[in-house]
């Protein structure tokens, strides 16, 4: 299945093109996008061309930081339908709860999760499809964007206590540290912004209840709101699989529902949860290929018990073992 996303997530990349030297349109068709996506911000266009698109054009133009370029001058409106429904919520947490759940309407292969351990809150945010995990530049537009939000709620010289990133870091880290502040670490297991939970329950005084309702029964209303069965389990597993709780009871648990709703669900969409899980895992083998993990480590991220249990996976996926891989990479 092709997940789609709004052409607005390009917004600004004809002019971060032209101020490395690019051209933006020749780009667009290089990766066989429609030369309308740079114009007509509610076009639904492929998220794997936008990542390849963001990554050819940080290449060309030797820019690191090309996609946080991009979100500098974001504004809530970017969000479309989204911001109909955001602006209008009482609190920042319940900005981002209204995020997730709809998040589909303007990306449908990015996964949101929001988790707290204390006083600290984390804002997960994962991108789906195969080969999305070594998007670097579209990771970091996504995050970008989550910042932008977070930071139009709570006033412009706002800063997270922590972003991370699980990319290695870039040679020059000045238009991170420029769009984020100081706090910004790469090599982490997860991307996602870490705040202060008090951050999030600071009230929001533009808050408009009649129309948050309104703009909450028009979302609802929408007849493509519910997206398919297999694509609500593939972002579970992708936010789950990190902390070693990717079962699929685990994962019903987190839909409202019960192993068998689920089996049925897939089932009937002509795939399977262990199907799922084998997929998000090659998926993410290509991020995690790029770096200099310990075996054991990727095997954690992948959510196997055991190194030895990810060591036959491997070998049954790809033929050879992730050992030979690895000491092939150091040689």
């Amino acid at each position: 299945m092709t997940l789609l996303v709004r052409s607005a997530s390009l917004t600004h990349f004809a002019q971060v093109a032209a101020a490395c030297g690019l051209d933006a349109r020749a780009l667009v068709a290089e990766v066989g996008l429609p030369p309308r996506c740079l114009d007509d911000p509610d076009l639904k266009v492929p998220s794997a061309a936008v990542g390849r698109l963001l990554e050819r054009a940080a290449e060309c133009g030797r820019e690191p930081a090309f996609a946080l370029r991009m979100v500098e001058s974001r504004r809530l409106s970017n969000l479309g339908p989204l911001a109909l429904l955001v602006r209008d919520e009482p609190t920042l947490r319940q900005v981002l709860e209204a995020l997730v759940r709809h998040i589909h309407l303007h990306n449908e292969a990015l996964a949101v999760r929001i988790e707290q351990v204390g006083n600290l809150v984390v804002i997960r945010a994962e991108l789906l499809g195969e080969g999305a995990a070594a998007l670097r530049q579209a990771v970091e537009l996504v995050l970008g964007v989550t910042f932008r939000v977070l930071a139009i709620f709570m006033g412009a010289t706002w800063r997270p206590r922590l972003v991370c990133f699980a990319h290695p870091a870039p040679a020059d880290m000045a238009g991170h540290r420029r769009v984020f502040g100081p706090a910004v670490e790469f090599g982490h297991d997860f991307n996602g912004i870490v705040c202060n939970a008090s951050d999030l329950d600071a009230p929001n005084p533009a808050a408009d209840a009649v129309m948050a309702r309104y703009a909450r029964r028009l979302l609802g209303s929408d007849p493509g709101h519910r997206s398919r069965a297999a694509d609500r389990v593939r972002q579970q597993i992708v936010l789950l699989m990190p902390h070693g709780h990717c079962r699929v009871e685990i994962v019903a648990q987190h839909l409202g529902v019960d192993r068998r709703t689920v089996a049925r669900q897939l089932q009937a969409e002509g795939t399977s949860f262990s199907r799922l899980l084998d997929g998000v895992r090659n998926d993410l083998m290509a991020r995690y290929r790029e770096g200099s993990r310990p075996l054991a480590e990727v095997s954690a991220l992948l959510g196997f018990s055991a190194p030895s249990a990810f060591s036959r996976w491997h070998r049954q996926r790809f033929g050879v073992s992730a050992r030979d891989i690895g000491s092939a990479r150091r040689t």
